[in-house]
C-alpha cells in the first residue's frame, strides 16, 4: 500500500489555499496510473515522489492534473516536501528535486518550534514574447473583461520560470474577482500563443503587508481556475522587476500575494526576487501548509 496525503499549501487553515494529492513512494505506478489516481483526487495538480534516478538530485517528483502531465507545480512542490517532512520527521534543510521536465530545483524546509514552511526555488525566467493587440482583445473578452480594465503601462506577456503562464495586469480588484472567464475561448488562444495558463492580478489591494490580488485560469490542461498558483507568482515577481512596475533596488524584491479569494480558499504565497551579475532574474516562493486528510492507497 502506499501513503497518500492531501494537502493544503499556502495556509496554515484546513480547506482553504491551494489542495495539492502527494503519494509517496510512487515507485512502479505507470504513466496511466498516475493519471488515473491525480483524476480520482481531482484537484488542480497530484504529485507522485519516486526515487532520484542520478547524483545530482535527492527526489524525483511528477506533476499530473486530472487531464496530463505538467512540468512543475509550485504548490504541489510545497506539498509534497511538507509531507514527506511531516511523514519522515525532516529537519531543516535543502532538497533538490528533479521534476518530470528534467528541471532541478532547490527546496527548503524550514523548521521553527513546531512551525514548518517550504520554499523553493524556481528557474531563471525566461521573458517570452508580448500578445499583440488583437490576441489581448480577445484574451481580454475571454476573460469577461473591457479594454478598460487593463491597467496601463503593463505589457500582457509569457513569462516563465518552469512553467510559463501569460501574466495580464488589471486596474482593480473589483474586476478581477467578477471575471467569469469562458474556458473554450481561453483553450483556443492557450493553443494559439503556446501557454496554458492565464494569471490575472492587480497591485490594487487595500490590506496591508499584500502586494498583489491574482487568480489563474488553464482549461487547455483540465483546470478552470487554479486557487492559489506558485508557478504563476514566480513569474509575476520577475515580469514586476522587469518592467519597473515596482520599486526594486538593485533588482531584489520581497512581496506577499493572495490569490484563491474568488473561490473560496484564500492563500497567500511569499516571493523573493533576485538580480544576478548575468542580469538574470531569479525568483523563488515559500508558503505554509496543512494537512487536510492521510490515507492508504489500495489499488495500483
Amino acid at each position: 500500500m502506499r501513503t497518500l496525503y492531501q494537502v493544503d499549501a499556502f495556509t496554515k487553515s484546513p480547506f482553504t489555499g491551494n489542495p495539492a494529492g502527494v503519494v509517496l513512494d510512487a515507485d512502479g505506478l505507470t504513466d496511466a496510473q498516475m493519471l488515473a489516481i491525480a483524476r480520482e483526487f481531482n484537484n488542480s495538480e497530484t504529485a507522485f515522489v519516486l526515487t532520484a534516478d542520478g547524483p545530482d538530485h535527492d527526489v524525483r517528483v511528477r506533476f499530473f492534473t486530472p487531464t496530463t502531465e505538467v512540468p512543475a507545480c509550485g504548490h504541489a512542490t510545497v506539498g509534497t516536501h511538507f509531507a514527506r517532512a511531516v511523514e519522515h520527521g525532516l529537519a531543516s534543510g535543502t532538497v533538490v528535486q528533479k521534476t518530470g521536465g528534467g528541471l532541478l530545483q532547490r527546496v527548503e524546509i524550514l523548521r521553527d518550534a513546531d512551525q514548518l514552511r517550504i520554499g523553493m526555488h524556481q528557474g531563471p525566467a525566461e521573458f517570452g514574447p508580448e500578445l499583440d493587440q488583437a490576441q489581448i482583445g480577445r484574451l481580454l473578452r475571454a476573460l469577461g473583461a473591457a479594454s478598460t480594465d487593463l491597467a496601463e503601462d503593463s505589457p500582457v506577456q509569457i513569462v516563465s520560470t518552469g512553467h510559463s503562464k501569460v501574466l495580464i495586469e488589471l486596474r482593480s480588484r473589483a474586476t478581477v474577482d467578477r471575471l467569469r472567464p469562458g474556458g473554450a475561448a481561453l483553450t483556443a488562444i492557450s493553443h494559439e500563443v503556446g501557454s496554458n495558463g492565464f494569471f490575472v492580478f492587480t497591485r490594487d489591494v487595500a490590506e496591508p503587508g499584500l502586494l498583489t490580488w491574482s487568480r489563474m485560469f488553464a482549461p487547455a490542461i483540465g483546470i478552470p481556475e487554479d486557487p492559489v498558483t506558485g508557478n504563476g507568482h514566480g513569474p509575476l515577481g520577475a515580469y514586476l522587476v522587469r518592467h519597473g512596475l515596482v520599486l526594486a533596488p538593485d533588482g531584489r524584491l520581497s512581496f506577499t500575494g493572495r490569490q484563491g479569494t474568488a473561490m473560496g480558499r484564500p492563500g497567500d504565497v511569499c516571493v523573493r526576487v533576485e538580480t544576478d551579475s548575468n542580469r538574470r532574474v531569479l525568483a523563488s516562493i515559500s508558503g505554509d501548509a496543512v494537512i487536510a486528510f492521510q490515507g492508504q492507497l489500495h489499488h495500483s
